[in-house]
């Protein structure tokens, strides 16, 4: 969700900083283990996300042609950089539901959990976050976003 290593990190740790504060009231049976561990997360990216400048298209240039065979490795990092900041672009609860859903796997129930939502709410965010990624990247959102 941050696209840094170093704030991911950072996130983690202060995740668990928190799991360990809330160590000695917590009551099984309650929320999942997992469930409140991604969602501490989830909201301390959001956090981060907010207190930093996102990151604009045009700033990361033109994107090589890819015609003609397997991209290469450049060409493997401008789409890579583009989605990125596209990402990067998006309101924080539909990046959120992005990342969670096809990056991290999880199912939309699992999404909705997680981000204190609906189903049907989740599903409005990714439907919504597709739409934005797609008019972003314009002409190169079917290429960029493995769609057909």
């Amino acid at each position: 969700m941050l696209g840094d290593r170093a704030e991911a990190e950072d996130v983690a740790q202060e995740t668990f900083v928190r799991l360990m504060a809330k160590a000695d009231g917590w009551q099984p049976g309650q929320a999942a283990l997992r469930t409140w561990l991604h969602r501490v997360a989830v909201n301390l990216c959001i956090d981060r996300r907010r207190a930093r400048r996102a990151v604009s298209l045009e700033t990361l240039g033109e994107v090589g042609d890819m015609a003609g065979g397997a991209p290469s490795s450049d060409a493997r990092i401008d789409r890579r950089r583009l989605v990125h900041a596209a990402l990067v672009a998006l309101p924080d609860r539909q990046r959120a539901a992005v990342v969670l859903v096809y990056y991290q796997g999880f199912s939309n129930g699992e999404a909705a959990a997680l981000l204190g939502a609906s189903v049907e709410a989740v599903e409005s965010l990714l439907a919504r976050g597709r739409r934005s990624l797609k008019q972003q990247l314009g002409a190169r959102a079917s290429d960029l976003l493995g769609e057909p």
